[in-house]
């Protein structure tokens, strides 16, 4: 069985919508496109060649045809991007110049592609399909680059419909710019309780324990 990595850089307030530039997205009357674009810096290039390491990628089709606009003329920015296969679900497409590249119609599809042989598959960016992932709980981890910023409008990462899910911590990092860079993995079911039972208040007494105010 193959993973599902989704890779994909959100504001503090889950926004994912045209990171890269002002024409990227507009739907919405989206116009904040290239957010990302002030906090490139040393580090910031050292975890973006890690996520770019060569590894078969699942895109939505919008996404794609930004893709495939633009890294056929550029892959020595993204080693092995041409060689790799890119898998597209879509509706409306069903072939393209682009080497390597395979559609697929349905989640069905995904599954299958999900529980063949192989290595890992990366999905960016794709708002949609992302969803559509997390609504079928079929994503193994999370890289989020999160960025210092709020935006109040624009497509989300996370909407409602999702599996609620348990996630681990892998790694995280921080920039100098102040991109925080996270990974998480998936880790069963979500857990609850009572916060006084896991003694997160250790100072008071057991009789004392109830719910805490946190705020007014």
């Amino acid at each position: 069985m193959r993973k599902i990595i989704v890779l994909t850089m959100i504001t503090i307030d889950g926004v994912m919508q045209a990171p890269g530039g002002p024409e990227e997205d507009t739907s919405g009357g989206f116009e904040y496109g290239g957010w990302v674009a002030p906090f490139g810096d040393e580090e910031y290039g050292k975890v973006m060649q890690e996520q770019m390491k060569p590894a078969d990628i699942l895109l939505g089709r919008k996404t794609f045809d930004i893709f495939e606009d633009y890294w056929p003329k550029h892959a020595e920015g993204w080693p092995g991007i041409n060689e790799v296969t890119k898998y597209v679900l879509s509706s409306t497409r069903k072939n393209s110049d682009w080497e390597n590249t395979k559609f697929l119609s349905t989640i069905e599809d995904i599954k299958k592609l999900k529980n063949s042989e192989g290595g890992d598959i990366k999905v960016w960016g794709s708002a949609t399909l992302v969803q559509l992932l997390l609504q079928q709980d079929l994503v193994d981890e999370l890289g989020l680059l999160i960025y210092p910023v709020i935006l109040g409008k624009g497509k989300k990462l996370f909407d409602d419909g999702a599996v609620p899910s348990a996630f681990t911590l892998i790694e995280s990092t921080a920039t100098p710019s102040g991109v925080i860079a996270v990974s998480y993995k998936r880790a069963g079911e979500v857990k609850t309780g009572i916060i006084h039972d896991q003694k997160y208040l250790p100072n008071l007494k057991s009789n004392e324990r109830k719910y805490p105010k946190f705020y007014n």
